[in-house]
This record gives structure tokens, sequence and C-alpha cells, in this order.
């Protein structure tokens, strides 16, 4: 339980930090994936408990699935760091509910920010027209952990 609560701590500082800057920084992401890394390789599962070639496992499917995202210039480096991060410390089903989740999410928050600024002028001070998609992140992972887990 305990274990669940820390990840979404650590998502919560990613989700204000991508908010408020439009990007995460290295030492929240990074820094979460060595935490991940180290505790895996000392306990051999990850920090949910599932076992470590799982946790193998959902960092290839996070880089795979972000990776031609970011190249493409949907995802940024921080979103790619963070979910590859979430991969290390969680398990596959966890990473892949957490997208479900995430998409979701930013999905809607598109459709309505679209319904309600129809007509509107931009705002300018507006740096970026990215959405930020570590709060999308949270949502999914919240979801997960509340009726998945």
């Amino acid at each position: 339980m305990i274990h669940g609560v820390v990840i979404l701590l650590w998502l919560g500082l990613c989700a204000l930090q991508d908010m408020h800057q439009r990007q995460i920084a290295n030492g929240l992401t990074l820094g979460g994936a060595l935490l991940a890394l180290i505790y895996l390789s000392w306990a051999g599962a990850t920090w949910l408990g599932a076992p470590a070639g799982e946790g193998g496992w959902a960092f290839a499917v996070a880089l795979l699935l972000t990776l031609p995202g970011y190249v493409l210039g949907r995802f940024g480096a921080g979103d790619v760091k963070l979910l590859a991060a979430l991969a290390l410390a969680s398990s596959l089903d966890a990473l892949l509910w957490s997208l479900i989740g995430a998409a979701v999410v930013q999905s809607g928050w598109v459709l309505i920010h679209q319904r309600f600024s129809r007509g509107k002028a931009e705002q300018p001070w507006k740096t970026s027209k990215k959405q930020p998609f570590a709060p999308a992140v949270l949502s999914g992972f919240l979801f997960y952990w509340l009726w998945i887990h």
C-alpha cells in the first residue's frame, strides 16, 4: 500500500512541475529511475512487487511506445523518462493501464479545451501549446491503483 502512495506522490510532483513549467526536471525523472533500478537490483523485484523480469519488460515496452512519439514530437523527453521510471518501479500492467488512463484523460482534456476555447483569442502568456502529460499519467496510475490493482 505505501509503495503505491510513494509512486503517487512522485507522479504528483512530476505533474505539478509539468503543469507549471511544461517540462519535468531530470532530478525527478532520472532520479526516480535510478532509485527504481537500485531497488530492482537489490530486492529482485520492482517497487510494487513485480518480478525483476517484468520490470525489465515494462521498461522495454515504455521505450517502445514512447520513443517513436518523441521522435515525431508528440512526447517530450521528460515524458519518455517519466514512463521509463514508472515502468522500472511498477509492472507491465501498471504501465499499460497508466498509459490507457492517460490517453483517456488527455483526449478528454483536449476535447473540453477545444469546445470552450472556440472563438476566444489565444492567451499570449502561454509559452507552449503542448499539454502537460504527467498529470494525465498521474490520473491513469491513480485509476490503476484504486480500481485495477
